[in-house]
């Protein structure tokens, strides 16, 4: 974890910017996001469903760390940092370890909830380190995989096969959609038992590092992708700094009209957001008013029946840089940036 430090120092520079805000003298950080950000990457995770093995109280002496018992061990051994170890409180593993940090008085996670979103946006060196690495990777399995497979198999056959492919690189597969053909018009496939068919849509949500990476790419017959890149370039013309998360999200909707789509094809899904820690942190829409800032990551994803266009990326002094790509897959040049299209079954 290169700089590490040098980001841990500048993350308790924002919390304490945050407890002078609120007049609070700690603050307890409970979900897995916001404890997996403020600790560099560690996994705070057993069940995949539960909640966080530990909480974080950040105070203005230091950080005390409440660790459910049982997983206390293995956490200073393998994941925190030597001087997060030496702050640790065990607690009884039936007790949530956020119910003692709670106890004294400070200000819990969800009155701060949009102050501690603005304190992970701008993503610092080490971290959009480890986020290329893990957005590439995740393409990589994208591409290993899906050039694999054939118009007979099963959603749920491919969806094993890429989930073991990310376990294998250390990225958690929190989310394998997988839609044959016959289920093209689903904007969340979980896979059944169904064969892929001739078109078929593969979305993924992976996480290592405490960081996810979302990405979606399509196999088999191809359409035309350019009236949903105009969307998504709409969404990504707006997400500029300084802007408002919800002057961004209106102008990506408004431009499926203007790409010949219905007006309201918007509606019928979500369209994504700032991404990072959390699948969308928050997820975008008409009264999310966060700012965006400089080198903060994006996972716009809009879609229509048939089509759907997702990758993660992280918008820097630059511009944007897809964080989720992979060379071997096929695009196309939309308006300066390379973008995914469907990719043939049996194509190297």
């Amino acid at each position: 974890m290169a700089g590490a430090s040098d980001d841990r120092i500048e993350k308790q520079d924002r919390l304490a910017r945050v407890r002078h805000e609120v007049g609070a003298d700690a603050l307890v950080l409970a979900s897995h996001e916001a404890v997996s950000w403020y600790l560099e990457g560690v996994r705070t995770h057993v069940s995949l469903a539960g909640p966080p093995v530990l909480a974080v109280r950040a105070e203005a002496h230091g950080d005390v760390l409440f660790v459910a018992d049982n997983e206390a061990d293995r956490l200073i051994a393998e994941e925190l940092l030597p001087e997060d170890a030496e702050r640790v409180v065990r607690v009884p593993w039936w007790i949530p370890p956020a119910v003692v940090a709670a106890e004294q008085p400070g200000v819990v996670e969800a009155a701060v909830a949009s102050q501690l979103r603005a304190a992970r946006a701008p993503m610092m060196p080490a971290e959009r380190a480890r986020y290329r690495s893990l957005g590439h990777e995740t393409a990589e399995t994208l591409t290993d995989v899906l050039g694999r497979v054939d118009p007979a198999q099963t959603e749920r056959a491919v969806a094993a096969v890429i989930a073991a492919e990310l376990i294998a690189r250390g990225i958690d597969p929190l989310v394998v959609l997988v839609a044959g053909a016959q289920r093209g018009g689903f904007r969340h496939p979980l896979p059944t038992a169904g064969v892929l068919g001739d078109r078929a849509m593969v979305v993924v949500c992976g996480r290592r590092d405490g960081l996810i990476a979302n990405a979606t790419r399509w196999i088999g017959a191809s359409v035309d992708e350019e009236p949903l890149l105009g969307v998504e370039r709409a969404f990504l013309d707006a997400s500029a700094p300084g802007a408002r998360l919800d002057a961004a999200f209106e102008a990506g909707t408004a431009a499926y009209a203007r790409f010949g789509f219905d007006v309201d094809e918007w509606q019928r899904h979500h369209q994504g957001g700032p991404t990072g820690y959390a699948g969308r942190d928050p997820r975008a829409t008409a009264s999310t008013t966060d700012l965006l800032v400089e080198n903060q990551a994006f996972a716009w994803n809009p879609t229509a029946p048939g089509v759907k266009v997702e990758d993660t990326m992280l918008r820097t002094a630059e511009g944007w840089e897809v964080l989720t790509i992979d060379e071997r897959w096929p695009s196309v040049e939309y308006e300066g940036q390379r973008r995914p299209v469907a990719r043939a079954y049996g194509a190297s």
